[in-house]
C-alpha cells in the first residue's frame, strides 16, 4: 500500500515532536537525563492522546545504539527495529487477545532472559485493564522484583478496573485530553506539509469532533481531503460530521436577542432541511452562550479557535449577562425536555421562544444615541377615553378583531415594564374584552397574574400614607359588594376605572375612578433626589423596579448619605458575595432612570444599621401576620365554631391576607394593598383544624 494513513505517518518519532503532555514529557526526560529509572509505567488517558506512542519513544530512549538519552538519535538499528514495528526485544502485548493466565505465566516465563541484542527487555502491554484477576495475580511478584534487564511499560483508558496493588508498583502518568487550539495547530502544520488547503472554519469544526484525541482528528482529516476532494473546507466538513451550521445558530442568538419569534421559527425550519438534529442544536446554542459569558467576563479568555469570535463579541455586546446565564440555563435544561415534547422540532421551539418570553426587562443597559437605537417593534394602538368614561371610538377599527376596551395612556412606570415582551403581551390583553360575563371571568383569568404582577413594582413615593398593616382586614369588610361581572384587573388604577365606570351595578364607581387614577399618577411619577434619605430609602425602594442580581443586591443596601448628585450606599460583608464593579455603574444608570437626571451611585461593604429594603419588607410582613392572628384570636364566629367541632388552630398555619397578585413582604402601602383586594374576590383568611377522631 503506497498510502499511509496521517495518524501512522505523522506519528511523533521523539518527545520534541509530541503536542501537548508537557507534564508527563518533563517527568520522563528529567528521569532520562539523570539515570532515575523505574521498572514499571502506566500510562493512562482517553483514546487518542499519545499512550501508546510515548511508550513507543520511551523504549527508543532505552535501547537506543548511543546509549539511554532523552533525545534518540532515529537511525540505529534499535531505534529504525522500533518504528518499524520489528523488534524482537521490545514485545508487545494485547491484553483484550491475552486475556487468560495462561498467556501471561507464558510471557513471565521469558522474562528471565536476557534480551537479544538491546539493552533493555521491554513489554508494552496495551489495554491491560483487560487481563483477569488471575493473570494480574500471576504478574504482581515479577511486576514487583524483574530483572534488572526487564522494562515494563503498560497502558489502559481505564485506571478504574486496575487492582491497586498493580497501581502501587508501577509510576502513574495520566495522558490530558488535547486543548482544541493544539489540534488545529497541529492540523495546520502537518497539512502544510502535505500541500492540502484548509480554511479556518473547517480545521475548528474537526477540532471540536475530535473532543480531545489527536488520532481521532488526524483520522478525520483524512475522511475529510476525500470527501472535499483534496480540500478542507466548512460548510464540506460541516456536512460530513452532520453538524449544525454554526453561522445558523449566530443567527438564532441574534433573532433572540431582537425578540423576533417570526426569524426564530424561520431559522428553525431552515436548520430542520440540512440537519434536522435539534438536540446538536441545543447544544451548539449553549456553546455559543457560553463564549459570549466568557466575552462579557473575561474577554481575554476567549476561545480563539473558531473564526466567528467577532460576530460572537458582537453579540455579547448586545446582551447583557442576566441574558446570556437565563439562556444558557433554559439551553441546557431543555436538552432534557426535548425528548418530552411531541416532536424534537416543536421542543426546540418552544425553548427559543421561551428564551423571548422570559427575557428579562433591560433596565441597566446603556442609552443610545437617539440616531443609533434600534428599531422598535410597533406599539399596539391605544384606544382613547371619552369624558364620560365610555370608550371612544377607534381611529382605524379592524373588522377581524373584536371591540376593544378604552384605556389610558400608559404611565411611565407602566411603560417602562412593556420593555419586556410579558409586559407587552400583558398590556394587549388588557385592551380586549368581550361583552359577557363568562367571556369577562375568562379574561379575567388569563390577564390577572401578570398584570398584578407589573402593577406591584410601583410604590408610593415620601409622603404617601402607610396605614398600620393591621387596618386591612376590617377595612375591607366595610367595602360594598360588587354586583355584576368583575372587571379585569389593569396595571392602570385609571383604566379600572373607566371599566367599572362603564358597568352598571358598581355604587360609586366615578368616584372610585378618580380617586384611582389620582393614587396611580403619584406613583407613577418622576422621585425628587431630594426625597432619598435613609429612612425613606427602604419604603421607596420598589419604584426603581430593580431586576436581576442587582435586585438582590440593591434589596440589602442601606443610602448612608447624600452629596449632591452622589448616592453612597453600605453594604453588609455578608451580603457581598454576588457585588463586582459593574454594578455601582448599574446602580446609578436605574437611578438615573427614574430621577429623570445624571445621578452617581457607590457601594461601600461595611457595616450599617439595618435600614434596608429587605429588612422593611421583613417588618410589614410580620407586621401583616400579627394583625392576621389578632384578627383570628378576636374573632368569635371562628370559636364558636371551634368550640362545636373540638378544632384547634395548627400553630404557624395563619398566613395573612394579601391581594391577588401581591407577592407576601412586598413592601406594598396600605392603600394600594386595600384596592387590589377590593379588586379580588374578597378578603380571605387562612386557619388549621384538625377534626376530632
Amino acid at each position: 500500500m503506497s498510502h499511509q494513513v496521517l495518524a501512522r505517518k505523522w506519528r511523533p518519532g521523539n518527545f520534541t515532536e509530541m503536542v501537548g503532555q508537557q507534564h508527563v514529557l518533563q517527568a520522563l526526560v528529567n528521569a532520562l537525563e539523570s539515570g532515575r529509572l523505574h521498572h514499571a509505567y502506566l500510562f493512562t488517558g482517553t483514546r487518542g492522546v499519545g499512550k501508546t506512542t510515548v511508550a513507543r519513544i520511551l523504549a527508543k530512549c532505552l535501547n537506543c545504539d548511543t546509549g539511554v538519552t532523552a533525545t534518540p538519535c532515529g537511525e540505529c538499528g534499535a531505534c529504525a527495529e522500533i518504528a518499524e514495528g520489528r523488534s524482537v526485544d521490545l514485545i508487545e502485548v494485547d491484553a483484550a487477545s491475552k486475556t487468560k493466565v495462561e498467556d501471561t505465566r507464558e510471557l513471565l516465563e521469558n522474562v528471565q532472559y536476557t534480551p537479544t541484542h538491546a539493552r533493555y527487555k521491554i513489554y508494552l502491554i496495551d489495554e491491560v485493564h483487560m487481563l483477569s484477576n488471575h493473570s494480574f495475580n500471576a504478574l504482581l511478584k515479577t511486576l514487583e522484583e524483574p530483572p534488572p534487564h526487564a522494562m515494563f511499560l503498560l497502558a489502559t483508558t481505564d485506571p478504574q478496573k486496575l487492582p491497586a496493588t498493580v497501581l502501587s508498583r508501577c509510576l502513574q502518568f495520566n495522558l490530558k485530553n488535547m486543548q482544541p487550539e493544539q489540534i488545529v495547530a497541529h492540523l495546520e502544520h502537518i497539512l502544510g506539509l502535505e500541500s492540502v488547503s484548509a480554511d479556518a472554519e473547517a480545521l475548528a469544526l474537526i477540532a471540536r469532533a475530535a473532543e480531545g484525541s489527536m488520532r481521532d482528528a488526524l483520522s478525520l482529516t483524512d475522511q475529510a481531503i476525500a470527501y472535499g476532494e483534496g480540500k478542507l473546507v466548512g460548510a464540506d466538513v460541516a456536512e460530513m460530521l452532520g453538524t449544525v451550521d454554526r453561522g445558523r445558530v449566530l443567527d438564532l442568538v441574534a433573532a433572540i436577542l431582537d425578540e423576533d419569534p417570526a426569524a426564530v421559527l424561520s431559522l428553525v425550519a431552515q436548520i430542520a432541511e440540512h440537519a434536522p438534529d435539534f438536540v446538536s442544536t441545543l447544544d451548539e446554542l449553549s456553546n455559543i452562550l457560553h463564549q459570549m459569558t466568557i466575552a462579557q467576563t473575561v474577554p481575554d479568555a476567549l476561545d480563539t479557535s473558531w473564526p466567528d469570535q467577532a460576530r460572537i463579541v458582537e453579540l455579547a455586546a448586545r446582551a447583557t449577562i442576566d441574558d446570556t446565564q437565563l439562556f444558557w440555563q433554559m439551553a441546557v435544561g431543555g436538552r432534557r425536555e426535548v425528548h418530552l415534547a411531541s416532536s424534537a422540532r416543536a421542543g426546540l421551539e418552544m425553548i427559543l421562544l421561551r428564551m423571548i418570553a422570559f427575557r428579562p426587562a433591560a433596565v441597566f443597559q446603556p442609552q443610545t444615541a437617539a440616531g443609533d437605537s434600534p428599531a422598535k417593534k410597533p406599539e399596539p394602538p391605544v384606544a382613547p377615553v371619552a369624558l364620560d368614561g365610555k370608550p371612544a371610538a377607534p381611529q382605524n377599527p379592524d373588522p377581524q378583531r373584536p371591540a376593544q376596551k378604552a384605556s389610558p395612556a400608559p404611565s411611565p412606570a407602566a411603560s417602562a415594564t412593556r420593555s419586556s415582551p410579558r409586559g407587552h403581551a400583558a398590556s394587549e390583553a388588557l385592551e380586549v374584552s368581550s361583552d359577557s360575563p363568562e367571556a369577562a371571568e375568562s379574561d379575567d383569568r388569563s390577564t390577572q397574574a401578570p398584570q398584578i404582577k407589573e402593577a406591584s413594582a410601583v410604590v408610593p413615593a415620601k409622603g404617601a400614607a402607610f396605614e398600620e398593616v393591621g387596618a386591612a382586614p376590617s377595612d375591607l369588610s366595610s367595602q360594598p359588594p360588587v354586583s355584576g361581572p368583575r372587571e379585569t384587573p389593569s396595571i392602570n388604577g385609571a383604566a379600572n376605572g373607566a371599566a367599572a365606570a362603564s358597568q352598571p351595578g358598581i355604587p360609586g364607581a366615578p368616584a372610585q375612578m378618580a380617586q384611582e387614577r389620582e393614587a396611580d399618577e403619584s406613583l407613577s411619577r418622576h422621585l425628587s433626589l431630594t426625597e432619598l434619605t435613609t429612612e425613606t430609602w427602604p419604603e421607596l425602594f420598589e419604584a426603581f423596579q430593580f431586576s436581576g442580581i442587582l435586585h438582590n443586591i440593591a434589596l440589602n443596601l442601606e443610602l448612608s448619605t447624600v452629596t449632591g448628585e452622589q448616592l453612597n450606599f453600605n453594604l453588609a460583608e455578608r451580603d457581598a458575595t454576588l457585588l463586582n464593579e459593574r454594578h455601582p455603574a448599574q446602580l446609578a444608570q436605574a437611578l438615573t432612570r427614574h430621577l429623570g437626571h445624571d445621578v452617581g451611585a457607590e457601594i461601600m461593604v461595611a457595616d450599617h444599621g439595618g435600614h434596608t429594603p429587605a429588612n422593611h419588607r421583613a417588618a410589614l410582613a410580620a407586621a401583616r401576620l400579627a394583625a392576621a392572628e389578632q384578627a383570628i384570636s378576636s374573632d368569635n364566629a371562628l370559636h364558636a365554631l371551634m368550640e362545636a367541632f373540638d378544632a384547634q388552630i395548627i400553630p404557624g398555619s395563619i398566613r395573612p391576607n394579601v391581594a391577588d397578585g401581591e407577592p407576601e413582604g412586598h413592601g406594598a402601602d396600605a392603600e394600594r394593598r386595600a384596592r387590589w383586594a377590593a379588586r379580588s374576590r374578597g378578603s380571605r383568611m387562612t386557619c388549621g383544624r384538625s377534626t376530632p377522631a
